[in-house]
């Protein structure tokens, strides 16, 4: 790829918002070619002056909870307001199947359609970390492009929620009240990571009950939390990401949040170990592919995993002779 891209233009593109140049900066940095790689750190170093000043937010549900149709409405209204919208979707089962997210577009149609809104689904790159490392250098891109929210959506569940919290200023868990346990599918793990809670599908008959799942996350925060006034404490809303009902007052939430962080200084030193951990993650991740890449190992893999599979070589031996291998 990196043989046909001529950097100071795509560069330029991207800072015009033009919408080719964007995609095309996305599948550099996205790449895992070695070549593609040192020129995704020279377009990267050249447009992170124009990067960090969007609204960074992670949005996650467990599936069914209407994260797209939330998202949809919530980009609507956004970019009707005057707001550039990118929405970025982290997606685990890509790692898996080999695949990317399938019809985001034809799942958020009006968002689609705003030349305000630019929707990316994440790549397969090989581990749940890559996809993590490419979503936040898309991020970076598109901020450079000028798109002032960014929102990453979660389109799986567990590792990816860890994932996307760490690249995001506010992490945003939608919730539903319809499961007969109001805390089913939220692990304390996963309570300890949001900093706004939206129950959704509050519409027509089911507002009341919202209402009552509301209340009963907000006293299981509460229990959760530590006393200290001086901590966030994490409001639960009810919205619906069908009728737009109460998604403004989700959205004021995040802003508020965002304020919180600016004024204790929480954003600045967030920002800062967020992107010490993408430095560090790509270390280790380039070495990975580097040590994949040794033509001992690339030789002796396939009789190692065997002879390890048949229980005639243990795990620590074979690893321990795939590391000595050049």
């Amino acid at each position: 790829m990196s043989r046909r891209i001529d950097l100071p233009v795509l560069v330029d593109g991207v800072v015009a918002a033009d919408r080719a140049s964007v995609a095309r900066a996305i599948t550099l940095v996205e790449s895992s070619r070695a070549d593609d790689a040192a020129l995704a750190a020279r377009l990267l170093d050249a447009v992170q002056d124009r990067t960090g000043t969007a609204v960074r937010v992670g949005i996650s549900g467990v599936p069914g909870v209407g994260k797209s149709t939330f998202i949809d409405e919530l980009g609507t209204q956004l970019t009707q307001g005057g707001s550039k919208v990118a929405v970025l979707a982290v997606d685990p089962s890509s790692v898996r199947s080999g695949g990317s997210v399938l019809g985001d577009k034809t799942r958020m149609e009006r968002l689609a359609a705003s030349d305000s809104a630019f929707i990316r689904p994440s790549p397969s790159a090989g581990t749940l970390g890559g996809v993590a490392r490419s979503t936040r250098a898309a991020m970076m891109v598109v901020e450079a492009a000028g798109f002032d929210v960014v929102l990453v959506e979660t389109v799986g569940v567990g590792q990816s929620e860890v994932a996307v919290a760490s690249m995001v200023d506010t992490f945003l868990l939608l919730a539903l009240a319809r499961t007969g346990d109001q805390l089913q599918g939220i692990k304390k793990g996963i309570l300890e990571l949001v900093d706004v809670i939206a129950v959704n599908k509050a519409d027509d008959d089911h507002a009341a009950e919202a209402r009552k799942a509301a209340r009963e996350l907000s006293s299981a925060l509460h229990l959760l939390s530590h006393g200290d006034e001086s901590v966030w404490r994490v409001p639960v809303l009810t919205c619906s990401g069908l009728t737009g009902t109460g998604v403004p007052e989700v959205w004021q939430a995040v802003l508020d949040h965002r304020a919180h962080l600016v004024e204790t200084g929480g954003l600045e030193r967030q920002r800062g170990e967020q992107q010490v951990e993408w430095m560090l993650e790509t270390v280790q991740d380039r070495l990975i592919t580097q040590f994949n890449r040794r033509p001992g190992v690339v030789a002796a893999l396939p009789d190692l995993r065997e002879r390890v599979r048949a229980g005639e070589l243990s795990p620590l031996a074979a690893a321990e002779e795939l590391l000595s291998r050049r």
